[in-house]
């Protein structure tokens, strides 16, 4: 019988002796929203393990200017990073949708780590995969119009949670587009309007998953964005490292 079950996707393909080991150190936790898992300019302290709840990796401007860069969930470990030397960490990695996980201290992880090279490999493997959809991110801010930026953020948030609803606000979305409140409320409305999704006081509700991934289009249906090339993890998809 496995030490625990868990629903994140690193900690669930961990063999038992590795899991059972890795139990002792870690401390499960409430991760309410707009909690922070590490902030710009001081070392990572801890890592986090989310089994439900999103992480927004959120990058600022000399000028105070914010836009997310990555979003973390049950899939992975947050913040991204594997340096464990207590280095100043370049981000802002916060909750931006409230949920629960386990968290280790650096110092720890890192002694455990050590000599067990298969559990590294598997966190290299997700950093990997991390740093591709930041990547696509990048190039979607470039070439995508908000509206169907949104879709795709939507079904990247969408991928990482149970049920329908997203509790997210319109000033949070547009702080993690990176732009104003009315563009973000004229997105919703296209959205709306093609019956995709259902937007209400400071909920998402998604209508038709199918077509809003149609809407994305090349946006979200790339390798280390979309979810439609993942092995099934109950209800939709998400990436595995093996």
């Amino acid at each position: 019988m496995r030490a625990f079950e868990s629903e994140n996707l690193i900690l669930s393909q961990l063999a038992d002796p590795e899991l059972l080991d890795l139990e002792r150190i870690l401390e499960p936790l409430l991760l309410p929203r707009d909690f922070e898992l590490v902030h710009l300019g001081t070392p990572v302290s801890h890592y986090y393990f989310l089994e439900n709840g999103i992480a927004s990796m959120v990058a600022t401007s000399p000028e105070g200017r914010k836009a997310e860069i990555g979003v973390l969930g049950r899939d992975g470990m947050s913040p991204p990073a594997l340096t464990m030397h207590r280095e100043q960490f370049s981000f802002d990695v916060m909750m931006q949708v409230g949920g629960h996980g386990r968290r280790v201290e650096a110092g720890a992880l890192e002694c455990f780590l050590a000599d067990r090279p298969a559990v590294r490999r598997l966190l290299s493997r997700f950093l990997h995969t991390f740093f591709v959809q930041v990547a696509n991110t990048a190039l979607s801010n470039a070439v995508h119009k908000i509206d169907v930026r949104l879709a795709k953020w939507i079904l990247m948030c969408h991928d990482r949670l149970e049920g329908e609803e997203i509790e997210i606000t319109h000033e949070y979305m547009a702080t993690m587009l990176g732009v104003r409140r009315s563009s973000v409320t004229d997105a919703l409305h296209v959205l709306e309007g093609q019956h995709l999704i259902y937007s209400t006081r400071g909920v998402v509700i998604i209508r038709n998953r199918a077509s809003l991934e149609a809407f994305a289009a090349d946006a979200y249906n790339v390798p280390g964005i979309s979810g439609r090339d993942w092995p099934q993890t109950r209800r939709r998809p998400l990436v595995m490292y093996n």
